[in-house]
């Protein structure tokens, strides 16, 4: 399967976290600023992306809390970068208990 099938495999199969912090992000909501979901870059699938401020945002869930998916994840992160994007992480439980505190940290990447 391809990238672009692969990513629309992923925005069907969403989580209700991703959900949860597309409806914040989608349409142009948050700062009037375009942001896709499940979007191709190289060789992976991006959770959120920014393209006008280079910013990936990454939720991870309990399976991303062991030793091989975190060296996994640091790797990814790394790519990523080298194709010049920021990069920052949450964990889902984070969108149900701290949204407040995913809004403020995306909002530092704006004014930087």
């Amino acid at each position: 399967m391809n990238k672009v099938s692969f990513a629309r495999q992923l925005r069907k199969k969403s989580t209700i976290e991703e959900r949860r912090l597309w409806n914040l992000l989608k349409n142009k909501q948050f700062h009037n600023l375009k942001f896709r979901r499940q979007h191709p870059i190289g060789k992976y699938v991006a959770d959120f992306v920014c393209e006008e401020l280079m910013l990936i945002i990454e939720l991870d869930g309990g399976q991303h809390n062991t030793d091989e998916i975190i060296e996994k994840d640091n790797a990814r992160s790394e790519y990523l970068r080298l194709q010049g994007y920021k990069v920052i992480r949450f964990w889902n439980n984070d969108v149900y208990k701290n949204i407040e505190g995913i809004i403020s940290e995306i909002e530092k990447y704006i004014t930087n």
